[in-house]
């Protein structure tokens, strides 16, 4: 079942920005230079966005000289996955028990 760090996971990625630099770093490990440039924020509300994400612990950060790369933890995203998968499983199922109403 759905954790509550799973819930907070969601909220995280309820983000419009946030699922897209998600995506884009699903592809590639990028650095906050080629994020602003992909997404069009400002960097400073890019860093914010992923702060946000490193503590959820979706990404992590690789220093490079003087800039920081992120990469996505995939791991996460499939736990995640799982846990959906096996909500949809119970979701089957529950179609065929119905409680009566007292």
């Amino acid at each position: 079942m759905l954790t509550s760090v799973d819930a907070d996971v969601i909220r995280v990625l309820g983000d419009p920005l946030r699922l897209r630099i998600v995506t884009l770093l699903a592809r590639e490990t990028l650095c906050t230079t080629h994020l602003v440039e992909e997404t069009g924020a400002k960097q400073t509300n890019l860093s914010n966005h992923m702060k946000v994400l490193r503590e959820a612990g979706i990404v992590d950060t690789e220093p490079c000289g003087r800039f920081t790369y992120y990469k996505l933890k995939p791991e996460v995203l499939a736990g995640l996955s799982e846990q959906f998968a096996e909500l949809a499983a119970l979701a089957r199922t529950a179609a065929e028990n119905k409680r009566a109403c007292p």
